[in-house]
């Protein structure tokens, strides 16, 4: 994986513009620690950066930036394109030759070939690119089909800028890095800023299945326009749309060679490779069909913690054992997580408050010591329908729908009528295992249910953070997206296959795999997801939910398929996040460090939250009346981001 960065101007570059795209490539050493590489093109006023990680063709002939045989084309590539193979063999049997063996140089033939937009349709990878064509002048920007892979985008006076992250922007003078108030409302929601928004006014996220072109024939580069190749909604629709017919067996057949083909497409590395092991289901079916395939254990790796509830090392130990991997485990203390945190506003360089970003960064700090590349099951739980929500969000509304509103407003009354912890007290003598960790905060959010309208309604309140982000965020207004569109009822009728959708085209690009994509390539380290092949997205749409949900049971095909290798006995038990206790530190070890981020005055000065709402969650926190660390870690993660990049700014 690697680091990519530039600008188009459209005038004569300079010596300070060679300085200049020096110091944007260098913000991305992270990402490519192995080579650097810079081109411009000084009459145009392009100008390419480069960091390289060697995973494909460690010679110079996978140098870049690349230019194509004809010297027409140049880019500056990120990702790996796994069916370059096939691709390769379609451009030599038209007569395309090639120097060396990396993915880069087949993409770069397969644009000067088969043109751009036809090229993009082709690829099944993980991917970010920037290409310049010297004949029609024109700059390219494009992004892998799901957004698996980050490309930022930004208008500086006259000059285009992209890169992988927005660090590398900072070195650009012109970059304007005026805060977006409206996307720090939208981050309260959420806990990530959504698409395209970025947390600065000028600046982007290319969408996932999107390619951005902008001409320079006429000097100045002009308003870039955005176009869409592959759409995801799109893709789910027109899917379900043309369902499975066979029988679940053979389902679970078709399924099981899809999955083994992309994990094996995935294995192709010129280095070490390995494996998260989490012990759930998605992590655990990528690695035992990395076992099938593999004459040699596979390398994998997991993480344990001390606390009660957020440790699942030793599930993954024994499905470790069971597949006979080569298995590294660190248990960790409270401590090597606290000391991630100062890090995080560095290394996410925009706001981002999914506390999962803390063992996401130390597993892949451990894979880093050992290998190059490490697989992941991300994605699962959006395409076989594995989030509680969706079952609880569904059975909810079938249940309290046949209550009239007068009635479900007196039952939320009532549950108000305590405090949350008060009812703490009273559910002390129901066993544990039957009841929620903090049952007070539990009723509460059923309390704020009971009222909504319908499904669209609850599964918007159950992937809220703060309810009303305008609030708290002052002189903001919350940007409109996809969970508030009304044509999703109508394209996907049924609850869950909406909140699927909704969450393939948010939650999924825009916090899960840019979560895993910045923790790994904080340590240098090439996270790949086969679950997010495009053939895989495809034919999970095609499964009708009776295959994904079965017996109460979510991701039945997919169990199916792994119950082939691995015992069902190892498996089989309650989902459990991969998180952290946040809500502990921060009444304990982390007390210090928020009491200074949240401290009144700065907080007034700063103008950018209410004060007063702040303080009094923070306070309800501190005293344990409430349990509002979700709210309150959207709060500091913002904070430190100011601390990190608005008060101490890079050069």
């Amino acid at each position: 994986m690697c680091g990519i960065t530039g600008f188009a101007t459209g005038k004569h570059l300079s010596a300070d513009d060679a300085r200049i795209l020096q110091g944007m490539t260098d913000a991305l050493v992270h990402r490519g620690p192995d080579a650097d590489g810079m081109w411009s093109d000084p009459e145009a006023g392009v100008a390419f950066g480069h960091r390289r990680l060697s995973i494909v063709d460690l010679s110079e002939a996978g140098a870049q930036p690349m230019h194509d045989a004809s010297g027409r084309y140049v880019i500056t590539y990120n990702g790996e394109i796994y069916n370059f193979p096939a691709l390769r063999k379609d451009l030599e049997a038209v007569g395309v030759t090639f120097r060396g063996h990396s993915d880069t140089e087949v993409l770069i033939e397969a644009c000067a070939y088969w043109g751009i937009e036809a090229t993009l349709k082709r690829l099944n990878g993980i991917f970010a690119f920037g290409l310049w064509d010297r004949q029609q002048r024109s700059l390219t920007l494009a992004r892998d089909h799901i957004g698996i892979k980050p490309l930022y985008w930004a208008k500086a006076g006259s000059t285009l800028l992209f890169a992988s992250e927005l660090k590398s922007m900072h070195a650009h003078p012109q970059f304007n890095t005026a805060i977006n108030r409206n996307a720090v409302a939208a981050f309260m929601r959420f806990n990530y800023i959504p698409q395209p928004h970025s947390i600065y006014q000028g600046a982007h996220k290319l969408p996932p299945g999107c390619y951005l072109t902008c001409d320079l024939s006429g000097g100045a580069p002009s308003e870039p326009v955005i176009k869409t190749y592959w759409d995801g909604l799109e893709t789910a629709e027109q899917a379900a749309a043309d369902p499975f017919t066979g029988s679940p067996e053979e389902a679970v057949d078709q399924l099981s060679d899809l999955l083994h083909d992309a994990i094996g497409q995935q294995m192709i590395s010129d280095v070490p490779l390995g494996a998260f092991l989490s012990g759930g289901i998605d992590s655990s079916t990528v690695v035992a069909l990395m076992q099938a395939q593999s004459s040699q254990p596979v390398r994998t790796f997991s993480i344990g913690f001390s606390e009660e509830g957020f440790n699942e090392a030793h599930h993954a130990a024994e499905v470790a054992k069971h597949l006979g991997t080569d298995h590294t485990e660190l248990y960790l203390s409270s401590r090597d997580a606290l000391d991630v945190v100062p890090q995080l506003a560095d290394m996410y360089d925009e706001p981002f408050a999914d506390s999962s970003q803390i063992p996401t960064y130390l597993v892949s700090k451990l894979a880093r010591q050992h290998v190059t590349v490490s697989l992941s099951g991300d994605g699962g739980d959006e395409l076989f329908a594995g989030y509680n929500r969706y079952v609880w969000g569904r059975t909810l509304w079938r249940t309290i729908r046949t209550l009239p509103l007068p009635v479900r407003r007196l039952v939320s009354r009532s549950i108000r009528g305590l405090s949350p912890a008060r009812w703490n007290q009273l559910t002390r003598p129901i066993p544990d295992r039957i009841k929620p960790g903090n049952p007070g905060d539990a009723l509460y959010k059923l309390a704020s249910v009971v009222e909504l309208d319908g499904p669209g309604a609850i599964y918007r309140r159950l992937v809220s953070n703060w309810m009303s982000p305008e609030d708290v965020v002052q002189q903001s207004t919350e940007p409109p997206g996809l969970l508030w569109d009304e044509t999703m009822r109508e394209r996907f009728k049924e609850p869950i296959s909406r909140m699927q959708a909704t969450d393939l085209m948010t939650y999924l690009p825009d916090d899960i795999l840019t979560k895993v994509d910045r923790a790994s390539m904080a340590t240098s380290l090439e996270a790949r997801v086969p679950l997010l092949d495009p053939r895989l997205i495809e034919f999970a749409w095609r499964l009708p939910l009776s295959m994904k949900l079965r017996d109460g049971q979510s991701k039945w095909a997919l169990r199916q398929v792994l119950y082939r290798h691995v015992p069902q006995s190892l498996i089989d038990r309650p989902k459990m996040g991969f998180g952290v206790p946040v809500g502990d530190w921060l009444r304990g070890p982390l007390r210090d460090w928020a009491e200074h981020l949240l401290d009144e005055k700065r907080l007034r000065e700063q103008g950018l939250f209410d004060p007063k709402i702040v303080r009094t969650h923070w306070e309800d926190h501190l005293s344990g009346r409430r349990n509002w660390h979700y709210m309150m870690w959207s709060v500091l993660m913002m904070e430190a981001w100011l601390d990190r990049w608005e008060h101490n700014p890079p050069g």
